[in-house]
């Protein structure tokens, strides 16, 4: 690990353990209350990537905004948004953050400048380049960071936004968490091009590889990136080599992978357990600490999970709600 890995303080070192692992055990919950039925249609989990959001957050400005694709609960609940809320919107409860309108894929708190939570492959890479542009036209120091997946790399409107964030100078990072898998076709078999970090070059738009699955890696290159899109009034691109734990989806079995794959990740590149391994390496943080965190953690967990099966269904009358604008 390098020297400066050791500049934050120590309540900051607690709080991102905390948060990454609130990330894991409210995603484990959430896969437990899929099976029991309690949540309907798409969940997808975020667990094994929680380095990335994480590390996003610790590393931009409050005033920025974020949004992302279907699987969001992990980039929803790193952007500071109610884990209850959360909870409740997957069982698609009235005191859910959508109001039970929006479940599991299309989640949004724009007071934590969380903007999606989107269904549709790709779409938010465009709506993401048009937040930048409304950061630029409204002469802000903000920036967009516009997160999609290897899958979504190959969509057509990703490149119509590179053209138009490059042209414009706007201010967006482009993030591409590269679970390896898409839906399930490895990137081997679905890309002529692996290194997803270079599709910007022709473009002009500079890339750059990162190790997903490590927070000090992911925080250093997004602030970084940051700070020279803010310099700079350009795009930027930046992938994150990361890995999801569970299938696509909770409906996905995951056979196109092999399980020692699987449990190598969990064994040797775990972002949970390389930074406990950090903490004991550099004795910044003690394992009563980060036991106290894991109790606590678990109690936010079961609080939110009893408040979103106690909570009403919506109204019917929420189904005319919010369908046109006012």
């Amino acid at each position: 690990m390098k020297k400066e890995n050791l500049s934050f303080t120590k309540e900051e070192f607690l709080a991102i353990y905390r948060e990454m692992l609130l990330l894991r055990r409210f995603e484990e919950n959430a896969g437990q209350l899929y099976g029991m039925g309690l949540i309907g249609g798409f969940c997808h989990l975020y667990i094994g990537q929680e380095a990335v959001a994480v590390g996003i957050k610790r590393a931009i400005k409050n005033t920025d905004t974020i949004i992302t694709s279907y699987r969001d609960h992990g980039l929803m609940l790193s952007a500071g948004g109610c884990p209850k809320s959360i909870m409740a919107e997957l069982l698609g409860k009235s005191t859910g953050c959508s109001k039970g309108k929006g479940g599991s894929m299309h989640m949004f708190d724009l007071e934590k400048g969380f903007y999606g939570g989107h269904g549709i492959v790709g779409a938010q890479v465009s709506l993401g380049t048009g937040l930048a542009f409304a950061h630029k036209y409204k002469d802000t120091d903000n920036i967009s960071v516009t997160l999609y997946g290897d899958g979504a790399s190959h969509q057509g409107q990703v490149y119509e936004s590179f053209n138009i964030a490059k042209l414009w100078g706007l201010p967006v990072l482009y993030i591409i968490e590269n679970n390896e898998y898409a839906m399930g076709t490895s990137v081997e078999r679905a890309s002529s091009t692996k290194e997803l970090y270079k599709r910007g070059e022709s473009f002009g738009i500079t890339g750059k590889q990162v190790d997903g699955m490590n927070f000090f890696a992911v925080y250093e290159a997004v602030k970084e990136a940051a700070d020279f899109i803010r310099k700079n009034s350009t795009p930027f691109l930046l992938e994150m080599k990361t890995y999801r734990y569970r299938g696509h989806s909770m409906s996905d079995p995951a056979k196109y992978r092999a399980k020692e794959e699987v449990e190598e990740y969990k064994a040797h590149h775990d972002p949970l357990t390389s930074l406990k391994e950090f903490f004991a390496q550099n004795q910044v943080v003690s394992e009563e600490e980060l036991k106290a965190i894991e109790v606590e953690v678990k109690e936010i967990v079961k609080e939110s999970a009893e408040f979103a099966q106690t909570s009403p269904e919506p109204d019917e009358e929420e189904l005319y709600t919010n369908v046109y604008k006012d």
